[in-house]
């Protein structure tokens, strides 16, 4: 009987908890927020989906754009011109501010890199394109 008596007093023991485990894992949590957070807004492109049918795009007026044609790693097209993707900007800005609405529509071949092609789109964004339409096949 002293035995048990014993027992009973030595098994009251620690009951406490244990709060480790639960802030590494916030603190990780909170972390990988943190890393996460300025990718979301270092780059973004909008994109508008196309009209559902053809008769709404009819109706509307032909608008004024610059045309800008990737065909290879070193060189573009704009609108009927061959240019150095290096001369990229400097030729688009005139255009630009010569148009009436900033359009600029930008097509790429397929063997271009998609680093190339999107180069190309924020050379077009830096030269002053209010909105710009990737077209594909």
């Amino acid at each position: 009987m002293f035995f048990q008596k014993k027992m009973n007093k030595d098994s009251d023991g620690n009951h406490e908890v244990n709060m480790t485990p639960l802030i590494d894992v916030s603190l990780v949590l909170v972390v990988m927020l943190m890393m996460a957070t300025p990718l979301a807004f270092e780059s973004s492109i909008n994109v508008k989906k196309s009209r559902p049918s053809a008769k709404v795009s009819e109706q509307e007026s032909h608008r004024e754009r610059v045309e800008v044609r990737v065909f290879s790693e070193d060189s573009v097209r704009v609108n009927l011109t061959v240019v150095p993707r290096k001369e990229l900007t400097d030729t688009l800005r005139p255009l630009i501010a010569s148009s009436v609405d900033g359009f600029v529509v930008v097509r790429c071949d397929d063997d271009v890199t998609h680093g190339t092609f999107v180069d190309v789109l924020d050379q077009a964004k830096m030269s002053g394109a209010s909105e710009i339409a990737v077209v594909g096949r």
